[in-house]
C-alpha cells in the first residue's frame, strides 16, 4: 500500500465498522455495511473473495441475524408508525 493512501484512509481508523449479511448463497454477497451506527448502513454487492478482503480491510464487526433484526425492529416503527406518513395516508 502507498504511504499516503495510508493517511488518507487513517480518518476512519477509530470508527467501528458493521457488516449484516443479507444474502451470501450464490456467487456474490449481498450486505448491509454501517460506519459508526449500524442502524445507518447502505447495502453493497460484492464477490466471495472481494467481501473476505473488504471485511478485513475495514476490520469490520460482524451482525448477527438477531442483531440485524433488532434494527429492522426499530426501523419500522419509524417506517410504519401510527403517525408517519404511510400510516396516514391508509386511514
Amino acid at each position: 500500500m502507498r504511504e499516503e493512501t495510508k493517511h488518507r484512509n487513517s480518518g476512519l481508523d477509530h470508527i467501528q465498522k458493521y457488516v449484516g449479511i443479507i444474502d451470501d448463497s450464490g456467487p456474490f454477497v449481498e450486505f448491509n455495511f454501517a460506519i459508526g451506527d449500524p442502524a445507518l448502513f447502505v447495502e453493497l454487492v460484492l464477490p466471495k473473495v472481494a467481501f473476505d478482503d473488504f471485511c478485513i480491510k475495514n476490520k469490520v464487526q460482524r451482525m448477527t441475524p438477531e442483531d440485524m433484526a433488532a434494527i429492522n425492529a426499530d426501523a419500522e416503527k419509524w417506517r410504519f408508525g401510527n403517525e408517519t406518513l404511510v400510516a396516514l395516508n391508509k386511514r
